[in-house]
């Protein structure tokens, strides 16, 4: 990802008590640069969706790329969906910062990339966004889509059902606004 403005992510809690996203002036004080000190993330991007974690269907997963290179046609804007078995002791934000500056998400220049990121064993979830599209995209959709859209479906359990219902209002959302 070329630079990112705002970086919306949150635990995944499946009990009754829930703990809010995070903002970036709670949790990220500035947009972090990759540094020689801490490598790129190791893992691969395989396409629009790199399920890493085998958290989806071939189906589901095909169906979400689909909608993600539909996406990147209609408006230019590129989305990734990346689940990862770990984060390896790294902070999300630091994990997805990374691997959007490693994979080069967004056009440059343009700087219109989205992630969505899901990290199950660390029960972390984060939509980390370009700064073209900040507009867009604020922080409270984004909470909002995490809150409402992946959450309720990751507390049973259904991690295909809660990244596709996110892809479907990150991409609804960008589709309406372009």
């Amino acid at each position: 990802m070329r630079r990112l403005s705002h970086i919306v992510y949150g635990p995944l809690v499946f009990g009754a008590a829930l703990v809010g996203c995070l903002d970036q002036s709670q949790a990220d004080p500035a947009p972090v640069a990759v540094e020689e000190s801490r490598p790129a993330p190791s893992v691969e991007l395989l396409g629009p969706v790199s399920d890493h974690a085998n958290l989806l269907t071939p189906a589901a997963e095909q169906a979400i790329a689909q909608k993600l290179i539909d996406l990147e046609k209609a408006t230019g804007h590129q989305m990734v969906v990346v689940t990862v078995g770990s984060l390896k002791g790294r902070e999300i934000a630091d994990y997805t910062t990374d691997l959007g500056n490693a994979w080069g998400i967004g056009r440059a220049g343009v700087d219109d990339g989205v992630i969505l990121l899901v990290a199950p064993n660390e029960r972390r979830v984060r939509i980390a966004v370009g700064y073209g599209l900040e507009e867009v995209l604020p922080d409270e959709f984004c909470s909002a889509v995490i809150q409402d859209s992946i959450l309720p479906h990751f507390r049973q359990d259904d991690y295909l059902a809660g990244i596709a219902a996110g892809t479907d209002a990150l991409v609804g959302r960008l589709r309406k606004q372009s």
